[in-house]
């Protein structure tokens, strides 16, 4: 498989400068939703860059501080967990998609999506791919440097609100998760259009 398979595409179309865009918590009950941008050297590889799902937290820690250090250019940015219940989790992920190509210090002309569809970025070509976390580098990069950065946050969450055992199940909706749920109610970080079943079904 060519890992800069997009990335040529790119280049042979007068794209100099190409940015990889993923997310991470689209799913979880809690915390807030990650997307990163990431701007490698061309024709860089990093050995074991891999769909971020498919690496063990010890391997993804690893390679974030490899990443950083490689790439050109690179930016981090969230939504909350109020803006996901104001705008929708597809449009707060969008919005954290366009905070972090506007921390990059490098304006790219294209960026390469992961998914079915693209952000709305003022003045970029947007190319969206479907499981591009597994199709290319700069999507993959981008996909390591979320899913670290979302878990760090519920790490921390996890001091703050203890009970609920943020560092374990990262807010997904596990067992464990609604047990708590059940058990003490929601804190200010779960996300209450998530919650709807759950909130009429408890009554909380």
């Amino acid at each position: 498989m060519d890992w800069l398979e997009y990335e040529k595409q790119g280049k042979a179309k007068g794209h100099s400068v190409i940015c990889g865009i993923d997310e991470a918590g689209r799913g979880p009950l809690a915390g807030p939703v990650c997307a990163a941008a990431v701007i490698l050297p061309e024709g860089c590889v990093i050995e074991g860059v891999n769909d971020s799902k498919k690496l063990s937290e010890k391997k993804r820690e690893e390679l974030f501080d490899v990443i950083t250090e490689t790439a050109l250019d690179y930016s981090i940015a969230f939504a909350d967990e109020r803006e996901i219940d104001e705008l929708n989790i597809l449009n707060a992920t969008f919005l954290a998609m366009r905070r972090a190509v506007q921390g990059l210090k490098t304006v790219p002309s294209l960026a390469l999506i992961d998914g079915n569809k693209t952000p709305g970025l003022d003045g970029i070509e947007q190319w969206a791919i479907v499981k591009g976390d597994a199709k290319s580098a700069n999507i993959a990069a981008a996909s390591i440097l979320a899913k670290v950065s979302r878990d760090r946050v519920l790490r921390e969450l996890d001091k703050e609100y203890p009970q609920y055992e943020f560092a374990r199940h990262k807010g997904y909706g596990t067992k464990l998760h609604y047990e708590k749920l059940r058990e003490y109610g929601i804190s200010p970080v779960h996300r209450r259009s998530f919650l709807k079943k759950f909130l009429g079904e408890e009554n909380v």
